[in-house]
């Protein structure tokens, strides 16, 4: 018997009102439908995700992503780097529903790398692009990305003090950097060594959740 798409990305579109304030539409449905069947195609092999069913993918790896949408500013064609990108949350969904961004994918390992670029050609994503190096390696590896985004993005970082650094060359001056929160036991980067910082607790009163987020303003 055949799943069911929309049976299994129900949450991710009833989301949409609440996020985004309007509905998704049938390309957005399509694009996500074929993202959900790409990861659990390529987790026959790989191992990018422990989310093993469409369901569990829609609200755990793309409505996460979503859950960034009201830290972002709001400005035309907008540039975003997603760092350690691995499956391509939080940027692909976000650029899903905003294809004016012009987002970047930064990741290390190469499995996950390949699925990129799988995934951008099979989702048309004409124009994002996938760097294959680490984060830190930007000032020689990356130079042409040194102070290029208005926004770098990254999800479940676990050494804040040696990452934070790296991801502020990424930035414009007034650039912001948007995370979830950090591991639990993890210590808080001093907001005096990377920019203005400061935690944010967003609350979704609509679909009963909240989240906790760093940002980081790099300073002008």
């Amino acid at each position: 018997m055949p799943r069911g798409h929309d049976e299994g990305l129900e949450a991710l579109f009833g989301a949409f009102p609440a996020l985004l304030e309007r509905r998704a539409t049938d390309r957005e449905r399509e694009r996500f439908e074929r993202y959900a069947d790409l990861l659990l195609l390529w987790n026959r092999t790989h191992n990018l995700t422990g989310l093993r069913t469409v369901a569990s993918i829609g609200r755990g790896l793309f409505l996460d992503s979503l859950l960034f949408w009201p830290l972002l500013p709001r400005s035309p064609e907008l540039k975003v780097v997603d760092i350690g990108a691995g499956s391509g949350i939080p940027g692909v969904p976000l650029y899903i529903v905003d294809p004016s961004i012009a987002l970047t994918l930064v990741e290390s390992r190469r499995k996950p790398v390949s699925f990129l670029h799988s995934l951008c050609r099979e989702l048309e994503l004409d124009s994002a692009v996938v760097c294959h190096g680490r984060a830190e390696d930007v000032g020689f590896q990356f130079p042409d990305l040194v102070g290029k985004f208005d926004v770098a993005l990254s999800r479940a970082i676990g050494d804040w003090s040696s990452l934070v650094p790296s991801v502020m060359s990424y930035l414009k001056p007034g650039g912001l950097f948007i995370s979830s929160g950090p591991p639990r036991g993890s210590k808080a980067v001093k907001a005096a060594s990377h920019g203005d910082a400061s935690w944010r607790h967003m609350r979704y009163e609509k679909l009963g959740i909240s989240r906790t987020f760093r940002t980081i303003e790099k300073p002008s």
